[in-house]
C-alpha cells in the first residue's frame, strides 16, 4: 500500500498563488505516476496534473496550463502542485493521486489517494 498525505491549502484572493505538496510513503517503489485531482461541490473529481515519478512527461488540464505546474522530488518521495494566478473556479478539494502504470489523466489510472485538501479562491 501507498499512503498520501496533502499539505498546503488554504484561502487566497484571485490573482494570487499557493503551493500544495504531498508526501507518499509505504510501498513507494510501485509509484509510476503522482499527480493531482479536484473536485468542486456538486461537480466530478477532474484531472488537473500528473507527473512520471522518474521525471518527465507532466501532463496538464487545458484549464490550468501556464498557470499550474507540478514537480516531484524523489529524495523526499513528494510532488508538488505550484499555483499561480488562481481564479475562483479554482476552488475545489484538492486531492493527490498515485498510479503503478501509467501517467494518469483519468481516475481510472490512480490506484491511491490522498484525503484531500481545501482551495478557496475568493474573488
Amino acid at each position: 500500500q501507498v499512503q498520501l498525505v496533502e499539505s498546503g491549502g488554504g484561502l487566497v484572493q484571485a490573482g494570487g498563488s499557493l503551493r500544495l505538496s504531498c508526501a507518499a510513503s509505504g510501498r513507494t517503489f510501485t509509484i509510476y505516476a503522482m499527480g493531482w485531482f479536484r473536485q468542486a461541490p456538486g461537480k466530478e473529481r477532474e484531472f488537473v496534473a500528473a507527473i512520471r515519478w522518474s521525471g518527465g512527461n507532466p501532463r496538464y488540464a487545458d484549464s490550468v496550463k501556464g498557470r499550474l505546474t507540478i514537480s516531484r522530488d524523489n529524495a523526499k518521495n513528494t510532488v508538488s502542485l505550484q499555483m499561480n494566478s488562481l481564479k475562483p473556479e479554482d476552488t475545489a478539494v484538492y486531492y493527490c493521486a498515485a498510479g503503478r502504470n501509467v501517467v494518469f489523466t483519468t481516475t481510472r489510472g490512480v490506484d491511491y489517494w490522498g484525503q484531500g485538501t481545501q482551495v478557496t479562491v475568493s474573488s
